[in-house]
C-alpha cells in the first residue's frame, strides 16, 4: 500500500493552507505533520532534507518530495489528475491555451498579490501572535501596492466569473489563503469586500467545501 501523502507545516501558514486546499479539491487523502517553528524545527537537518530553505510547507508522497506551495499544487494536479476536481489545472480539451490562462494568474498571485498581502498579514495578524509590534508604516506602504493589484483583479473579475475563465481553477485557489487572512483576520477586509467584482468572487470561492474544511482545520485546537 502506498504511503500516505504528508504535508509538513502548521496549517495556519498561508502556504500550508494553499496545499491543503488543493489536496481537498483533488480529493486526495493526506495528513498534516506539524512543524514546531517556534523551536526551530524547520531548520533541523531532517527537515532541511525535505525543504532546503527551511520554510514550510514540504510535501511527500509515495513517489517524491516537493517544496514551494505552488509547485506542490501543480504536482498534485498532475500526479493525481484523475482525482477530485479534474479541471483544477485546466481541461484537457483546452490544451496549452487553457493551461496558460491559469498559469498567468498563478504567476500574478505569486509575484504581484502575495508580496504586499503577506507583508500586511504578517504585521496585522502574525506579529501580534508572536508578541511583536506592528509596523504601521509597512502596512501602509504595502496596502498602497496591493490596492493597485486589486484594481486590476477587480477589472478582470468583471470580465469573467473566475480569474482564468468560467471555471474555478488553481488560479483562484492559490489566492485563497492570503485573501482569507485579509478578510477575516485583519482590519483590511475592505480591500476585497469594497471592490464589487472581487467581493462577488470572494463570496463564491470562500464558500467552497474544500476551503471551508481548511478554515475548520485552522480553527481546531492544536494538540498539546
Amino acid at each position: 500500500m502506498a504511503a500516505p501523502v504528508t504535508v509538513y507545516g502548521p496549517v495556519i501558514s498561508p502556504a500550508v493552507a494553499r496545499v491543503a486546499a488543493c489536496l481537498l479539491e483533488k480529493d486526495v487523502p493526506f495528513q498534516i505533520e506539524p512543524v514546531d517553528m517556534s523551536k526551530g524545527k524547520h531548520k533541523s537537518p531532517s527537515f532541511l532534507k525535505l525543504q532546503p530553505f527551511g520554510q514550510v510547507p514540504a510535501f511527500k508522497d509515495h513517489l517524491t518530495t516537493v517544496f514551494e506551495s505552488r509547485a506542490i499544487c501543480r504536482y498534485i494536479c498532475d500526479q493525481y489528475a484523475d482525482r477530485g476536481n479534474q479541471a483544477l489545472f485546466g481541461k484537457k480539451e483546452d490544451g496549452a491555451v487553457g493551461r496558460a490562462a491559469i498559469e498567468q494568474w498563478i504567476e500574478s498571485e505569486g509575484q504581484s498579490f502575495n508580496p504586499p498581502s503577506l507583508a500586511i498579514i504578517f504585521q496585522l495578524a502574525f506579529a501580534p501572535m508572536m508578541g511583536r509590534t506592528t509596523d504601521l508604516a509597512v502596512v501602509g506602504q504595502n496596502e498602497a501596492k496591493l490596492a493597485k493589484v486589486l484594481d486590476v483583479y477587480d477589472q478582470r473579475l468583471g470580465e469573467s466569473q473566475y480569474f482564468a475563465g468560467d471555471d474555478f481553477s488553481l488560479a483562484d485557489l492559490v489566492h485563497l489563503p492570503n485573501a482569507d487572512f485579509l478578510v477575516n483576520r485583519t482590519n483590511k477586509a475592505g480591500l476585497i469586500t469594497e471592490r464589487k467584482n472581487l467581493a462577488r468572487w470572494w463570496d463564491d470561492v470562500s464558500a467552497r467545501p474544500a476551503w471551508k474544511k481548511v478554515t475548520e482545520m485552522q480553527s481546531a485546537p492544536r494538540p498539546s
